[in-house]
């Protein structure tokens, strides 16, 4: 069986139990499901989307699809929210400062049935830009994890994933790219580092993180290079799911 859920700022998220989506991953997201005047589950496809503002100096936020209203809370740097059941096709992606109707960022994005992805809300909120990233949850082997680094720090260098004396995890990721997810030995404390691709200097580092059987993880590196307090650049855990 598997769940899907986020840690933002390795701390507990909201955690989505998948179920009856659609035929091909045979599951829906608890909670939220779409039920019909029969007050029966609407099995019309669907993709399922989370969102993190990785926008240093955004306002906070409320976060629509269309017209539709996603958060319950205002979504804040560093946060925000698990994995939604969301209808396929062209939708209107909007940001907006939190209760009001005042555009932080808006555009389009195109979801495909029976897939997952996260949208980051990056670079500043003078000049706000959209990552989508499509998330290929996938059962890791027997005592493994998966993790994969993403690049959300809008003047960081390419970055290098890499385990502190141990395993590189990912290349040469530029902003607004991440990596594929690759397989790690689970059940180990790590120090996870995120070095500049050019010299192996090491930018920020996440300490003694253990990465459980099963789990599927996303490093995703954010705020300034050039920044101080809140905004300075760092890099943080998500889990996307997990197998049991």
């Amino acid at each position: 069986m598997k769940k899907v859920q986020q840690k933002l700022k390795r701390r507990a998220g909201i955690v989505g139990m998948i179920c009856l989506l659609a035929a091909s991953l045979s599951s829906c997201v608890k909670d939220h499901d779409y039920y019909n005047s029969n007050n029966s589950v609407d099995v019309t496809p669907a993709a399922l989307i989370s969102v993190i503002d990785a926008s240093p100096d955004a306002p906070s936020l409320d976060f629509y699809l269309d017209a539709n209203k996603a958060n319950r809370s205002p979504i804040v740097y560093n946060d925000g929210l698990d994995y939604l059941a969301a209808y396929i096709g062209k939708r209107t992606a909007t940001f907006y400062s939190a209760g009001t109707k005042t555009v932080v960022k808006s555009d389009t994005i195109t979801l495909n049935a029976n897939r997952y992805y996260t949208l980051y809300l990056a670079n500043l909120a003078s000049k706000p830009d959209y990552l989508l990233t499509r998330d290929t949850l996938v059962q890791p082997a027997a005592g493994m994890a998966t993790i994969r680094l993403v690049n959300v720090s809008p003047d960081a260098p390419a970055l290098d994933l890499g385990i502190r004396s141990g395993a590189l995890l990912a290349s040469n990721k530029t902003y607004r790219t991440y990596s594929s997810f690759v397989s790690i030995a689970a059940g180990t404390n790590y120090t996870v580092e995120v070095r500049q691709h050019s010299n192996s200097a090491v930018l920020s580092s996440l300490i003694n993180i253990k990465l459980n059987a099963g789990s599927v993880y996303t490093i995703w590196a954010h705020g300034l290079i050039a920044g101080t307090g809140a905004t300075l650049f760092s890099a943080d855990i998500q889990k996307n799911a997990y197998y049991y």
